[in-house]
């Protein structure tokens, strides 16, 4: 690879009296310090690595602060000034926390597949995003229903493709003013073309690459998902504080926290739901019990109601009438005449269970004596056998004594 330019990027004086949202211990959690193993190692990255472990190689995090502070400050003045900013990460466990953080940030992203001469030959990638928006005017008009399903289907597929690896610089009209890139070996055809254009490159650099290639190195893990989760955040903010100044960062995190703690009370009110329902079932259960047992505690309501008025009539003074307190009411009668109904019900049932129990009792007596004949039968029989074998016997035994 070509070496990088110098004095490409702005200097960056004032980084060391920067103060980043972030620390050693934040970059210590998120196992930023993990390397590779040496026999991978690339020895130009020896002034950032701190020592071995096991084989492995242990980057300093106090470098790794002290370059994400520069990082930091170059992408924040870029972006104060107008300027378009590239995210770039085309692997797997990164390129949905990439596009994630470039889309809160507001800037182009290119995180499904980097094609060759997007930089390089820029002109024809824009006629393929012009063509992309063509496809989705057609699709927003309604004008695609009035092809062949054929070539409708072809058409809608050829749109996905281009929405998946187009769709992140749909809207950069001009080649950008500086690249993050997560991974410069994984993505070695990105940093050529920027090296080419002269574009400014910020990048992850592990301890298998060489730091050289790029502006702004910040020597980190490039394959732990917590690591390009913690520096892809810390560029999203700079963008977004020199975008729209610190002020807003921090209404961005007052938000944030709101936003968590709305969602932990939603999550513990979905726990507590079932229980809730749970009660309400039980009391809707014990309140609906079935019709036979309330009308049996309604019949027995009124029985139980009269002696307990009566000395309550007495005292009660001589204007109001007896009458109306005697007289039953509607509701009375009519649970009268359910309780009524339901003996009247009961009762040819009950006789036809006593003429059945009766019968079945008849039955079985029968049964009984009829096995009890059976077998006296057969022990007379069984005696007559035996009586005719001894007489049998005997005459055998005479024939034999003569």
């Amino acid at each position: 690879m070509e070496k990088p330019r110098e004095g490409s990027l702005p200097s960056t004086q004032s980084a060391n009296t920067l103060e980043l949202p972030i620390d050693l211990k934040d970059l210590l959690e998120a196992g930023v310090h993990f390397g590779h193993k040496r026999r991978r190692w690339n020895p130009k990255m020896k002034s950032y690595i701190f020592a071995e472990r096991q084989g492995i190689h242990i980057i300093d995090l106090r470098k790794t602060l002290e370059q994400l502070k520069k990082a930091y400050d170059t992408i924040r003045r870029i972006a104060s000034e107008g300027g378009r900013i590239l995210f770039v990460c085309t692997k797997k466990q990164g390129k949905d926390i990439v596009a994630e953080e470039a889309r809160r940030a507001g800037v182009f992203y290119m995180t499904e597949r980097w094609l060759g001469g997007t930089l390089t030959n820029f002109e024809t990638i824009r006629n393929r995003i012009e063509y992309m928006k063509d496809l989705e005017r057609m699709v927003e008009t309604g004008q695609i229903n009035q092809l062949p399903k054929k070539e409708a289907a072809k058409l809608q597929k050829e749109l996905e493709k281009l929405r998946k690896v187009l769709g992140g610089i749909r809207d950069m009209e001009e080649l950008p003013d500086v690249m993050f890139v997560v991974d410069i070996i994984n993505d070695e055809i990105a940093v050529k073309e920027a090296i080419k254009l002269s574009i400014p490159i910020v990048a992850l650099v592990d301890t298998n690459a060489d730091p050289e290639v790029v502006d702004l190195p910040i020597p980190a893990n490039d394959d732990a998902i917590r690591s390009i989760r913690l520096i892809t955040k810390v560029m999203a903010d700079a963008v977004i504080e020199g975008k729209q100044g610190k002020d807003y960062l921090v209404k961005e995190a007052e938000f944030a926290e709101k936003t968590e703690e709305k969602e932990k009370e939603t999550a513990t009110a979905v726990e507590t739901a079932p229980e809730e329902t749970q009660e309400k079932t039980k009391e809707t259960a014990e309140t609906t019990a079935p019709d036979t047992e309330l009308s049996q505690k309604e019949k027995e309501a009124p029985t139980e109601a009269v002696p307990e008025e009566a000395p309550q009539e007495e005292q009660k003074p001589a204007e109001e009438p007896p009458a109306e307190a005697k007289a039953p009411s509607e509701e009375e009668k009519a649970i009268d005449e359910k309780a009524q109904a339901v003996e009247e019900a009961t009762e040819p049932q009950a006789e036809e269970g006593a003429v059945k129990e009766e019968k079945e009792e008849a039955a079985a007596e029968e049964k009984t004596e009829a096995s009890a004949g059976e077998t006296e039968e057969a022990a007379g029989e069984k005696a007559a056998e035996g009586s005719e074998e001894k007489v049998e016997k005997e005459k055998e035994d005479e024939r034999e004594a003569l």
